[in-house]
C-alpha cells in the first residue's frame, strides 16, 4: 500500500471509529432518554370537575390543560404527573391552546368569542382579543401569526402583530348546520393550513391557503373523520384525534398537505372521549373530555399517554 494509501486508510478509519462511536453515544442517550420517559406516569389525574379539552407541550416536559368550565390552565408534570392550577380563566372557558418558544399562551375561547393570551409563568393574562366570532375552537402557531378555527362559521381567525383578522374559508369549504370546523394544523411544507370539517364529504380535512382562505379537500382516500377533534403533525405523520371514537388515526401526508395515506389507527381502553393531543419524546398525551358523561364538580378527569407510530 502506497503511503497516500495508507494515509487515506487512516483517516477513513478514524473518521469511521469516530461516527460509530458517536452512534453509540447519541444511541445510548436515546436508549436511556427513552428509559427514563417509560418510568414517567402513563395516565395522570386533573382537578375533579376541570372538563379538560386542550392540551400543548412546550420545550420543557410540561402539559398545559385548558378548562371549558372555567377557562382555567392546568399544569402537569410529565415526569411526575403532579400539577397545579397555573391561570385563572375568570368564568370563560378555554378550547384549544398551544404555547410558544416565549412562554406564552395563546387560547382559543369557545363561546365567548374571545382569543386570549398568557403569559405561562406568572399566569397573567396579556391580552383579550374580542373577534365576533361563535365558538372559537381550536389554534395553531405560524411564523408570525397564531390561526383559530370557528366551529360555526366558515372562517378563521389569524392573531398577528396584535391585531385580528378574520380570513373567510372559501372553495370547497362547506359549512354544516352544526358544528363544521375543529382541530387545525399546517401541512408539512409549512405553506398552508390544515383544518378539519366535520361536514363535507362525511368528515375529512381541508387544506386551506393562508392568503386567501381558499379551502381544498385533502385526499385522504377512504377515511372519514366525522369525530376529528385536535390534530398533531410530526414530520409528515399526521395524528387525528377522532373523539366519539375513542380513537386516533395515523395518516402520512404528502409534503404539500393535499394527500394522506392511512397508515393506523391507536386505540386505548383507557380512553374516555379524548379530544387533542400533544406530543413529547415518544409519547402522546391526551386530556380525556368524557363527553359521554354530565359534568358535575366531582366528576373525574385524567390524561393518558399512548406510544408515537
Amino acid at each position: 500500500m502506497a503511503p497516500a494509501d495508507r494515509s487515506f486508510a487512516r483517516r477513513t478509519l478514524l473518521t469511521t471509529t469516530a461516527a460509530l462511536t458517536g452512534a453509540a453515544v447519541l444511541g445510548g442517550t436515546a436508549h436511556a432518554a427513552e428509559t427514563r420517559q417509560a418510568a414517567w406516569p402513563a395516565q395522570f389525574p386533573l382537578p375533579d370537575g376541570f372538563q379538560p379539552e386542550g392540551i400543548t407541550i412546550g420545550s420543557e416536559p410540561y402539559a398545559y390543560f385548558g378548562s371549558l368550565a372555567n377557562g382555567d390552565i392546568y399544569r402537569a408534570s410529565l415526569a411526575t404527573g403532579r400539577g397545579r392550577i397555573v391561570a385563572k380563566g375568570a368564568g370563560r372557558p378555554t378550547v384549544g391552546l398551544k404555547i410558544d418558544r416565549h412562554g406564552r399562551l395563546f387560547l382559543a375561547g369557545g363561546d365567548s368569542g374571545e382569543i386570549r393570551t398568557v403569559d405561562a409563568r406568572s399566569g397573567e393574562t396579556e391580552q383579550v382579543y374580542a373577534t365576533g366570532g361563535t365558538f372559537v375552537n381550536d389554534v395553531i402557531l405560524t411564523p408570525g401569526a397564531a390561526w383559530f378555527t370557528d366551529s360555526f362559521k366558515p372562517v378563521l381567525y389569524k392573531l398577528a402583530k396584535g391585531a385580528v383578522t378574520t380570513v373567510p374559508l372559501t372553495g370547497e369549504w362547506q359549512q354544516g348546520p352544526d358544528f363544521t370546523a375543529n382541530g387545525i394544523e399546517r401541512t408539512p411544507d409549512g405553506r398552508a393550513l390544515l383544518v378539519v370539517n366535520a361536514f363535507a364529504n362525511g368528515g375529512g380535512l381541508m387544506r386551506v391557503d393562508p392568503r386567501t382562505g381558499a379551502a381544498r379537500a385533502v385526499d385522504l382516500g377512504a377515511a372519514k373523520l366525522p369525530n376529528g377533534d385536535g390534530l398533531l403533525l410530526l414530520g409528515r405523520i399526521l395524528y387525528a384525534v377522532q373523539q366519539q371514537q375513542n380513537a386516533i388515526d395515523v395518516f402520512r401526508l404528502n409534503d404539500a398537505g393535499t394527500r394522506g395515506t392511512a397508515i393506523t389507527r391507536i386505540t386505548d381502553p383507557r380512553f374516555r372521549i379524548p379530544t387533542t393531543v400533544a406530543g413529547w419524546g415518544s409519547r402522546l398525551y391526551l386530556p380525556n373530555a368524557r363527553f359521554d358523561v354530565e359534568p358535575t364538580p366531582t366528576t373525574e378527569y385524567d390524561a393518558v399517554a399512548v406510544r408515537q407510530v
